[in-house]
């Protein structure tokens, strides 16, 4: 291998050691050539036989030198850039670019050649924002942060100017801080997010759309910003109901509570809770809303119990299956003798009848 390290190339030739993984197509596309160019400079090398440690010799061309660039900025080229696809990061136009590059070759860029990117013409600023001139580092996110304004806020005032292309000596528009919002009292203060509309804003706090327009007078539900400060009415809690009925317990909500959870806890139905809070919405429930329980009755006993049958008063933890195991009987002998007892709804002091006479112990 020691014959390759001596090679010489001509002028406006670079020597090159080969390295694992190099084709002559892979370094006509690194070094801005061509195959046939890379084969007539080296006729003795074998294209399909590189071999690493083995110098050839790569044809350069002269980087074209920049021409002046007044009011832009220049830009190196990279691998695989085009000027469409420059003028489109830029948000310059193709022909502004080629003006400002008079000369260029636009289909054979060359790596490490710079260009004069123009600066966009700057236009008036809306109201409510200032001009703002691009320095060096700067971002949108910093820009954001260091004029107190949110980035949707920045790039809504700034349609076409693209974010991640900015250019030192750029003029952007910076939106103005508005006067500080003063929500009424009963409401709170909201920054709208991605998404948000007033329907869904209603049903997450509990009120309605036209309560949180009329807490923002000249607010357009139809073009919310995001970034934007409403007042949201704080929801009032439901009057807790004087005094509950009769069979029923005063009960106050927490939070996941829901009418259905409520009446398997306290073992009544929907109903019978809805009943018993005339108003009531159960889709609308608010923590710390006072409710009534309706609580459960205890079954009537059975007037009398049937010949060979005792009766027997329900326990913590019983069950018909525990009950005809202990009585030494059948879950269905236990229907039989306790027609219109739910055995899935047993109450602690309900009194149902069991074979065998009264003499019997439990």
């Amino acid at each position: 291998m020691y014959y390759f390290m001596g090679r010489q190339c001509p002028p406006n030739m670079l020597a090159y050691t080969i390295r694992p993984g190099d084709t002559f197509f892979s370094l006509a596309q690194r070094f801005n050539t061509t195959v046939p160019a890379l084969i007539a400079a080296n006729p003795t090398v074998n294209p399909n036989f590189l071999q690493v440690g083995q110098v050839i010799c790569i044809p350069t061309q002269p980087v074209p030198m920049p021409t002046p660039c007044p009011g832009g900025n220049f830009y190196t080229i990279r691998a695989g850039d085009t000027l469409f696809a420059i003028s489109r990061r830029f948000n310059v136009s193709l022909d502004d670019l080629l003006e400002a590059n008079p000369g260029i070759d636009p289909n054979r860029l060359m790596i490490g050649q710079r260009i004069c990117i123009p600066l966009p013409e700057p236009g008036e600023c809306p109201a409510n924002t200032q001009p703002y001139t691009i320095r060096a580092g700067d971002t949108f996110f910093a820009i954001a942060q260091r004029f107190n304004v949110s980035l949707e806020a920045l790039i809504d005032a700034n349609p076409g100017v693209n974010p991640d292309a900015l250019l030192v000596g750029q003029v952007i528009c910076i939106p103005r801080p508005g006067p500080p919002v003063v929500c009424p009292p009963g409401s709170r203060r909201y920054t709208i997010r991605s998404g948000d509309t007033l329907f869904a804003l209603a049903r997450r706090f509990g009120t309605t759309v036209e309560a949180i327009i009329d807490a923002n007078p000249g607010i357009d539900p139809e073009s919310l910003r995001v970034g934007q400060i409403i007042c949201i009415p704080r929801a009032e809690p439901p009057e807790p109901p004087s005094e509950c009925p009769t069979g029923t317990r005063p009960y106050t909500i927490r939070s996941g509570d829901t009418l259905f959870a409520l009446a398997n806890r306290f073992n009544t139905t929907v109903e019978a809770i809805v009943e018993a809070n005339p108003g009531i919405d159960p889709n609308n429930l608010q923590i710390g809303q006072v409710i009534c329980i309706p609580r459960p009755g205890t079954p009537e006993p059975p007037g009398e119990c049937p010949p060979n049958s005792r009766p027997y008063t329900i326990r913590s933890g019983d069950t018909f299956f525990s009950i005809a195991r202990r009585f030494n009987t059948t879950v269905n002998a236990l229907r039989r003798l306790n027609p219109g007892v739910d055995p899935n709804n047993l109450q602690i002091g309900q009194v149902i009848c069991v074979p065998g006479s009264q003499s019997e112990n439990d």
